[in-house]
């Protein structure tokens, strides 16, 4: 399978994703947004990942480039190909999607846990996630779920945390890419936004369970096998074939 991911930032990279691809023996594409990379042709990739970001979709006249990759996501999805979105990734699908993208009611910055709705039962890509998932967040908005999309999961803080699209493209709100190499950097980029919160855990807090890494990348690795799985035409364990 041929994945292309949109990197918006250098310390939001790919994460558990490149390893996963590296391991499976997929080819990885990336276009650094940030430091002016071209976008690819639609047809280039069988997966296009759109990574997370600091920015909000609504940054365009700060960073002009956000309005191409909007444009660019629109074509693919049109064309039929599969995306996954994470974070800002997934909002700047459901935008692209017509839905809204607005500031959530307080961030969500650490461990908490995401379940499914009733609903993810029904999606072919989503279905397999675990009834309850400890996962890592950093995200300060979240988008409503754009019309004809699967609402799939939701958290306490959150009430919109994934959907599925046309059994093609994924929305997550939340990280499952996030090693701790990862972490790292986003606490280091982050730091200003650590404020007493009820919903903000402090670096100690976000590092130290390691399992839960281990847990979220195995999560992550279920829903790209799902995806290479579809590409390939395979029936997909629990959901549809596409």
């Amino acid at each position: 399978m041929r994945i292309h991911a949109l990197q918006h930032v250098p310390f939001e990279a790919p994460g558990s994703i490149e390893i996963w691809a590296r391991h499976a023996g997929h080819v990885l594409g990336i276009t650094h947004l940030y430091r002016g990379d071209p976008l690819p042709a639609v047809g280039e990739s069988d997966l296009l990942v759109v990574l997370g970001g600091p920015m909000s979709v609504h940054d365009e006249a700060r960073l002009p480039w956000l309005a191409g990759e909007k444009r660019f996501i629109e074509r693919t999805i049109a064309a039929g190909r599969r995306v996954l979105g994470i974070c800002l990734g997934a909002q700047l699908i459901a935008q692209t999607l017509g839905a809204r993208v607005y500031a959530n009611s307080e961030k969500e910055i650490g461990w908490f846990a995401v379940e499914p709705t009733e609903a993810a039962g029904t999606t072919a890509l989503i279905a397999g996630f675990p009834p309850r998932l400890e996962a890592f967040h950093w995200h300060g908005e979240t988008f409503d779920i754009p019309a004809g999309a699967v609402h799939a999961a939701r958290s306490a803080a959150c009430a919109n945390q994934a959907f599925e699209f046309g059994e093609r493209v994924v929305g997550l709100q939340f990280h499952l890419e996030t090693t701790p190499a990862g972490a790292r950097e986003l606490i280091a980029h982050g730091f200003d936004e650590l404020v007493a919160g009820r919903c903000i855990q402090q670096p100690l807090a976000m590092l130290g369970y390691p399992a839960r890494f281990a847990a979220i990348n195995a999560a992550m690795g279920e829903l790209l096998d799902r995806f290479s799985r579809a590409a390939r035409g395979d029936a997909v364990p629990g959901g549809a074939s596409a």
